[in-house]
């Protein structure tokens, strides 16, 4: 909270998603103010604040002084078979909607800028590395996501010309039992059909939520943090090795495993970049501020997750 009382603004979008949810409710308990960048154009808008991607319109100035802008906006990259019109939707509520929203805010008087931007990107930008542990300075990998990643990142630019710190927030599997890529794992696992996907030796970087929340709020408070940060905890795992975690914590069977090639046939290139590739990732840059992080490995993570 500011001194003289009144909660700094924090503009969120994706609001309603897994993470723009909770850091809703979470950010309030840490003194500040969030406020979601709501779809809804014009009057009907909570708080004054609105965009509308597709057209690029954005109504900022209701929801100022801001502090922050937590840009968590995208169509969900598993929602969908990647079809030609799929990866359109995902391509424009990534690339352009940030885009849209930098220019927005780099085009508001100097006074009223936001101090920073944190976009949420993804580890996809590394691409398949097999056991190469990758940090904030690796190359960008191939592959669709990879592209789709380093466009996101780079569509931030306006922001960060005008002054802005912006922060590429590179999240690896975001684990909670409320939704996400885990809520989906869980019912095969309890009827004891869980298994490692392919061949398992794939590695799987992950944070828990409550540490992505406390992530956020660093980087909202670190006024010397900018560029890319690896949103990971140092736990990474082979995917094998978190199937079975996973089983051990539900009192389950964790054997029977997902063949590389059905995946493939059902799922197409998703399957292979999303299932069977994998990131060995590093948060080097959050080892350097020294971020505490509260659930490091699977053996603390999965009993705090309640599943």
């Amino acid at each position: 909270m500011s001194e003289s009382g009144v909660r700094p603004n924090v503009l969120i979008t994706g609001a309603s998603g897994l993470i723009g949810s909770a850091l809703g409710e979470f950010l309030p308990q840490e003194g500040y103010l969030p406020i979601p960048l709501s779809r809804k154009k014009g009057d009907t808008a909570p708080d004054g604040a609105w965009w509308d991607p597709p057209s690029g319109d954005v109504k900022l100035d209701a929801a100022l002084p801001l502090r922050s802008v937590i840009h968590l906006a995208g169509a969900g990259i598993a929602d969908g078979l990647w079809t030609k019109a799929r990866k359109k939707i995902l391509w424009e509520s990534r690339v352009d909607a940030t885009r849209s929203l930098a220019e927005a805010l780099a085009a508001l008087p100097e006074e009223s800028r936001p101090a920073s931007m944190i976009c949420a990107s993804g580890i996809g930008y590394y691409g398949h590395r097999g056991q190469e542990v990758l940090n904030e300075d690796s190359s960008k990998g191939e592959g669709y996501l990879a592209d789709l990643a380093a466009a996101w990142e780079e569509a931030a630019e306006p922001a960060r010309a005008a002054g802005i710190r912006v922060v590429s927030l590179r999240f690896g599997l975001v684990l909670s039992a409320d939704g996400g890529p885990l809520k989906a794992m869980l019912r095969p696992f309890r009827l004891g059909l869980g298994g490692p996907l392919g061949n398992g030796r794939q590695m799987v970087s992950w944070i828990t939520l409550h540490d992505a929340l406390r992530v956020i709020l660093a980087l909202i408070e670190r006024e010397d943090v900018s560029g890319v940060v690896n949103g990971v905890a140092p736990g990474a795992v082979t995917q094998g090795e978190f199937a079975k975690a996973l089983g051990k914590e539900l009192g389950r069977p964790a054997f029977l495993p997902a063949p590389g090639f059905a995946l493939k046939l059902i799922l197409g290139e998703m399957a292979q970049e999303l299932l069977l590739g994998g990131q060995r990732v590093e948060p080097t840059r959050l080892y350097a501020i020294r971020f505490p992080f509260r659930y490091p490995d699977l053996a603390s993570a999965f009993p705090a997750l309640e599943l």
